[in-house]
């Protein structure tokens, strides 16, 4: 599934392949967060076309709830439905066992939900993840598993982490031994590593998920609040001990210094929220250096700003995506103003388009030898 490219010798940085049912990535990659089956505002022809991203990342938790599992089923999966015909990554809903902490009661067994849409109890167990994301037919699917917050007190975290890791081997266990599952395959499965900020649970964790042969994996639990340092030196701990023959996917992060330093670090993929919702809310990025090892190889501007109202400039003159090439950043401030519904799709390509360039770049400095 990962075939390595290259090693750098400035860093663990490394240029990869990543095979999926619907297309071969180049690592490093990002992923744009559709998470019910849509980048708001942008459709799928324009993502594939004239964005060109080569995967998108949808949550399973969200689409179980709506449009759910008989409308996909349907439809032929997520694929089908959304007119999307690249690679998709589906997490597993562990995140929300994290953020919807006040509607859940864990157990053993899975986490009981109570639906934030409608009040309705529901129970996702390890296997009830696989067989979801089954039915979305992504192509690479996640284990179902716990996000341990920041701050974690050591004992929780601890129990947290191995109860995730008992998980993990009940949804690999289910996706080898199950009938159903063997119509599809081509599905990968990502393991997630936890322990919270403590080095033993970590690396320990870590040790034992390499053991089960997973096709891929992920360090989870990062971005949750801890100090950025902290993340880069949780990384510094886990990534020697993952296989170099499997990809590596840094859950939740982030911001462009943020990726740049996860690649030296060894990873290969990346999602994050960020590019879109910052879009939305009237933050967007410019460049300013081709040097990524320059802390300020980006800005960023508020186009909600007066001083933009009389600007007649594109959004960034280095940048050549449609938004740039065709409106100016005064439109842009009067779409944010009259809150007109075009402006989230003018940001939002935009965003998109810096995240996806940033991934060239660091592709071509991991190329060339200067990351």
């Amino acid at each position: 599934m990962y075939k390595l490219i290259k090693q750098s010798d400035q860093s663990k940085a490394r240029l990869g392949e990543l095979k999926t049912a619907h297309g071969t990535i180049a690592t490093p990659f990002f992923m744009t967060i559709a998470t019910k089956g849509v980048v708001r505002s942008v459709d799928a022809v324009e993502l594939k076309n004239d964005l060109h991203l080569p995967i998108i990342l949808s949550n399973t938790y969200h689409l179980w709830l709506r449009p759910g599992l008989e409308v996909l089923q349907a439809a032929g999966g997520l694929h089908s439905f959304m007119n999307w015909h690249g690679p998709i990554l589906t997490d597993s809903g562990g995140y929300q066992v994290f953020s919807l902490s006040h509607l859940r009661k864990l157990s053993e067994e899975g986490v009981k939900f109570q639906s934030h849409i409608d009040g309705r109890w529901l129970f996702l167990s390890p296997e009830e993840a696989i067989k979801i994301q089954q039915t979305i037919g992504s192509d690479m699917m996640m284990v179902l598993d716990e996000c341990v917050p920041y701050p974690a007190e050591y004992d929780y975290a601890k129990q947290s982490t191995e109860r995730s890791l008992r998980w993990a081997e009940r949804c690999l266990e289910y996706k080898n031994n199950n009938d159903d599952y063997k119509s599809n395959a081509q599905q990968a499965l990502f393991a997630i590593v936890q322990g919270g900020v403590y080095q033993d649970l970590r690396q320990t964790n870590a040790r034992e998920l390499a053991k089960l042969n997973f096709d891929g994996y992920a360090v989870g639990g990062l971005a949750v609040g801890e100090p950025r340092q902290e993340m880069y030196q949780i990384l510094d701990w886990v990534i020697p001990e993952l296989p170099e023959n499997k990809a590596r996917y840094l859950m939740g992060v982030g911001y462009p210094q943020e990726i740049v330093e996860g690649v030296r670090r060894g990873i290969d993929m990346f999602d994050c929220v960020i590019p879109t919702r910052e879009a939305r809310h009237g933050r967007l990025y410019l460049w300013q250096h081709d040097d990524l090892s320059v802390e300020d190889f980006y800005s960023t501007i508020h186009i909600k700003n007066e001083q933009f109202q009389q600007d007649f400039a594109p959004v960034d003159a280095q940048c050549d995506c449609y938004t740039c090439k065709n409106f100016t950043r005064a439109y842009l401030n009067h779409l944010f103003r009259v809150d007109d519904p075009l402006f989230l799709r003018l940001a939002t390509i935009h965003n998109v388009s810096f995240y996806q360039k940033l991934m060239g770049k660091i592709r071509a400095a991991i190329e060339g030898g200067s990351l």
